[in-house]
Order: structure tokens, then sequence, then C-alpha cells
């Protein structure tokens, strides 16, 4: 093993590498199939890496495989890494499921973040990870029929009994990060976000006036921005994403070209180069993202010591600003 020292940042009072790994990929149903060896090698390449924050989630993968993968990968070595994961997606057996409106095509996911089984989602992702205690616990997604608060609320009492050590949000309005804050300290709110998903400006302002740290989920436009992304495969969730339909991923490719050739010119992959843009956009930024590739998880890392000058980071800007990406959001 050779240890890679990535810079760190701060997510509120948690200080994890400049760059996490994104975990949902070691799961089969997302990218295709995988099996548990290879998704194992993968987590671990992350961590040798030096990546020091992993993030996952209850509803990855069937009957908590994410999570339970990665407790068997990180057997033994628990205490080099922040663990994220995230609540309210997978229901167990007479749990209501509650519609949440997404942009895949499927329309809506199921979710329940009702207080009172926050307890019982905690515990099962504790077992599954095999660890005492979650560093950064998120509800998946704001419940429609629940406020907030409440959930958060529930959180809280976890925190104060040494279960859960921080507070995260996702997928939620700047409004509704103000008001989780007022209830209990918000570390890190989890949004999508890369070059070809701006964030939320009002998010981003209220995170930056609360100290609460920013987690960009799906960095690398859920590979699109790798510049490797012709076609999707069965079984690949990506199949449900409007901009990743063929007559849309073809005029994305078209349009972020001009992109690709400044990551040519710098001598960087285009991941490095959409990783590193992230990075320089708020010095409380933590991207995670995902690959299931040794060498891909490597070279990803990597761009947490890559820094664009500012005539890259304009060019960048102008092109950005004038881009139009095909297929809509996700959320």
């Amino acid at each position: 093993m050779t240890e890679q020292l990535l810079p760190t940042r701060r997510l509120g009072g948690l200080e994890v590498s400049a760059l996490g790994f994104g975990a949902m990929v070691l799961s089969p149903g997302v990218y295709g199939e995988i099996d548990d060896e290879r998704g194992e090698r993968a987590l671990l390449a992350a961590v040798d890496a030096g990546a020091t924050f992993i993030d996952t989630s209850d509803g990855y993968g069937t009957d908590g495989h994410n999570e339970q993968l990665i407790g068997r990968a990180l057997r033994g070595r628990r205490d080099e890494v922040a663990i994220a994961t995230k609540f309210g997606f997978r229901l167990p057996d007479g749990v209501e499921p509650h519609p949440f409106p997404v942009g895949f095509a499927f329309g809506e996911l199921a979710v329940n973040a009702a207080p009172e089984h926050v307890r019982g989602y905690a515990e099962a992702s504790l077992r599954g990870l095999g660890t005492d205690r979650i560093d950064l616990y998120y509800p998946h997604f704001p419940d429609p029929r629940v406020p907030l608060e409440d959930t958060v609320g529930a959180v809280s009492e976890l925190v104060e009994d040494g279960l859960v050590l921080h507070l995260g949000l996702s997928n939620v309005t700047a409004a509704q990060l103000r008001a989780a804050h007022a209830v209990h300290p918000v570390a890190a709110v989890q949004t999508e976000w890369s070059m070809w998903r701006p964030i939320d400006p009002e998010l981003l302002a209220a995170a930056r006036e609360l100290g609460v740290g920013i987690v960009p989920w799906s960095p690398l436009g859920s590979g699109f921005l790798s510049g490797a992304v012709s076609e999707v495969k069965e079984g690949d969730f990506r199949q449900n994403a409007p901009r990743f339909a063929a007559a849309n991923l073809k005029a994305n490719n078209d349009r972020f070209a001009p992109v690709r050739g400044i990551a040519a010119e710098l001598s960087i992959t285009p991941a490095q180069l959409a990783l590193a843009w992230l990075l320089h956009q708020d010095e409380h930024a933590v991207p995670i993202p995902g690959s299931r590739t040794p060498a891909h998880i490597e070279e990803n890392l990597a761009a947490g010591r890559v820094k664009l000058p500012g005539e890259v980071l304009e060019r960048l800007s102008a092109i950005l600003s004038s881009t139009e990406v095909e297929g809509g959001t996700l959320l």
C-alpha cells in the first residue's frame, strides 16, 4: 500500500480529504453488474490513494448491499476514514412510502423520513457498516410529508447518544437548510453540482453564511464529464436519465468538446479538469466521484492536487455559461 496524502477540507467540524469517494457505483444495478470482490478492491484503492471520506446510503443496492460491502472492506481500517451514509430511501416492510419527484424517467422515488423511523434506520446502517458510529448522517431526501425539522430532531438524539457524530442534509433548498440548522448544527449539505449542473446560488450562499460544507454528488455528471460516455447499456441506471438519451448525449458531447480541449492543453484528463474546477469553486466543497476501476480512482483523486490558473478558470466560466445541456435535470 502506498499512502498518498491529499489536501484536507472541513465539512463543519469534520475534517476529510478534499476529494472523497462515492460508493454508490460499487453495487449492482448502477452502471451494470459488478461483483463484491471487484467492489471491495475499488473501495480499498480509494482509501490507499488518500480518500478519507466515504459516502454511501442505506438505499444503494438491495437490502443494504452497499453499506455491507463497505463494512467488510474496511474491517481493520475503520479509523482511517470518515463514513457518511444516508437514510429514508430503503423502506422496511410496513413503512409507508412517500413520493419524492425526480427527473428520472420513472418520475418519483419512495421515501420516508418520519422521526419515529430514524433510529431504526441508523441501527440498521451501523450493523451493515460494522461500526459503532456514523461520522456524517443525512436524510437522503427531504420527506414531502414530514417537516424537515422533525427529521433533524430525531438525528440530533442520535448525536446525543454518540451513534452519529455530525448531521448532514441532502437534496435540500436554502430555506430547508436554514430551518434545519436552527434545530441542530448542519456540518454538510449534499447536492448535485458539476460543470453540467450548477449549484443553486441561494443554497451556496446559505451554506457559506452558516459555515456548512458542501458535498457535490455526481461531480462528473454521472461519468459524462470524463469524456468517455458515448452510449449507455442495458442495466445502467443512466438509461432513466434524459441527458443520456442517444440524441441528447450526442449533443451534450459536442457542446462539451471545448472543455475537453482545455484538459488536453493542460495534459490532464477531462475528469481531473472537472474535479479540479469544482474544488476551485468553494474552499469547503468536497466532491465524491465514484469509480470501479483502481486506475481511474487514483486519477480522479489526483485532481485534488491540480491548481488551475486564473486564466483557465475564466475560459471555463465563459464556456460553461454559454453551454446549454440537453435533457433537463435529475432533481
